[in-house]
């Protein structure tokens, strides 16, 4: 094991947001092994692993966790599986609507290598705190039986995933001068951009900065569905972004969000559950912002950077109003002074023939969300805005 005198300090080095798991017909699991493997941006002696139940409505028992080293697949090295417990058990609760912290365990974490969360869930287990997200560095697996502390799992019992649950974050005791930089958001930055940006900085050799997602499909800032058809767009901006900004080492977000509150609404005679009344005016929208987000990264000590609201024409629910309101928007975010940057995504993406619409190859067909070409542009554009720095002060080093 690592001891490394040098580390004294934890920082978030993988994370995501929670939601509510889609409500399909079955809501529980039961005699079921998960397993999230994760690349480690830096090296460390601990591990803190956070657990969320936030969005349940029954408690929820963990039966066993281990964490062990992976070469980012389902197989692990078991000789170096380690258990996590929680006041020194194995087995732990969590209430719902409450979010845990484990033990702190030692485990010897290097920078670029992977290690995999097993979780057995033995017990007849609600999965409603789970989130969506997708990239190429998110991917988990589930499996039937108790495999948690298993190398390798028998194939036929084995399915892919992008459903992370409960998992929240995981952070690393590592040394004074790595730190965290939420990405916070909607389906956008639940999809891959934030991945492509954690590539992007390994191949620059910066290794002082992690990625933490903070972003749920469908969510808007002034409101939240209350039926099961749109549950999985989860809560609105007032009731995340304080929670979800408690990040270890963080010191920066960045923000893009807004696009569902402009395209979402479009009358209950077309949709019983998408009003009129829930289509917020520009000056409500800024407003929002500037008392739910910035005010509240602020009093954190976080510095806050703007993204742009990406190319809507096309999109089934696409009028020249919504259009006119993310233009509006999209100014705002550029030049407000309460920001300390902005990434100017809209304008990394949108043709410069018609600003409206995506660059074709960074359109994925449905003219709301990128392409794969489309992230990875997203992430560079993330990189250099960073590269500049923030507030005349460099935001990363490069080895």
């Amino acid at each position: 094991m690592n001891r490394n005198s040098d580390y004294a300090k934890w920082v978030a080095c993988w994370g995501n947001a929670t939601s509510i798991k889609d409500c399909l017909e079955a809501q529980y699991a039961k005699n079921v092994t998960l397993r999230y493997p994760i690349k480690m941006c830096f090296s460390g002696s601990m591990l803190r692993l956070h657990f969320s139940n936030r969005t349940g409505i029954e408690d929820v028992t963990l039966s066993e966790v281990y964490v062990s080293k992976t070469k980012l697949t389902s197989t692990i090295e078991e000789e170096s599986s380690v258990g996590v417990t929680f006041s020194g058990r194995t087995a732990v609760v969590i209430p719902s609507g409450e979010e845990i912290v484990s033990d702190e365990i030692a485990f010897d974490v290097v920078a670029t290598e992977s290690l995999a969360v097993s979780i057995y869930l033995g017990e007849y287990t609600s999965l409603r705190a789970g989130t969506l997200v997708t990239g190429p560095l998110s991917l988990g697996y589930y499996s039937y039986g108790n495999h948690a502390k298993a190398g390798s799992i028998p194939i036929d019992l084995m399915r892919r995933t992008n459903w992370f649950y409960f998992l929240n974050t995981i952070d690393v005791l590592t040394s004074e001068d790595k730190h965290a930089l939420i990405c916070y958001g909607d389906s956008i930055t639940a999809q891959a951009w934030p991945d492509n940006l954690s590539i992007l900085l390994e191949k620059n050799k910066i290794y002082d900065v992690s990625v933490i997602r903070r972003a749920i499909c469908g969510t808007r800032i002034l409101r939240e569905y209350n039926c099961i058809t749109y549950a999985s767009y989860g809560p609105k901006g007032e009731r995340r972004f304080d929670n979800e900004t408690d990040v270890a080492g963080a010191d920066a977000v960045i923000i893009q969000h807004g696009i569902n509150d402009i395209i979402h609404p479009v009358g209950t005679q077309v949709n019983v559950f998408r009003p009129w009344e829930d289509l917020p005016t520009v000056d409500e929208l800024k407003q929002a912002v500037n008392s739910l987000y910035v005010e509240v990264a602020r009093a954190k000590g976080l510095s806050i950077i703007s993204g742009t609201l990406l190319p809507i024409y096309g999109w089934r629910t696409y009028e020249p109003m919504r259009e006119q309101m993310r233009t509006e928007f999209n100014t705002w975010l550029r030049s407000s002074n309460i920001f300390d940057k902005c990434i100017d995504f809209d304008r990394a993406l949108a043709r410069k023939s018609d600003v409206r619409q995506f660059v074709e190859e960074y359109d994925s067909g449905d003219h709301l969300h990128p392409s794969s070409d489309g992230y990875k542009r997203m992430a560079k554009e993330a990189l250099n805005v960073l590269k500049e720095g923030i507030n005349g002060k460099p935001y990363f080093k490069q080895d």
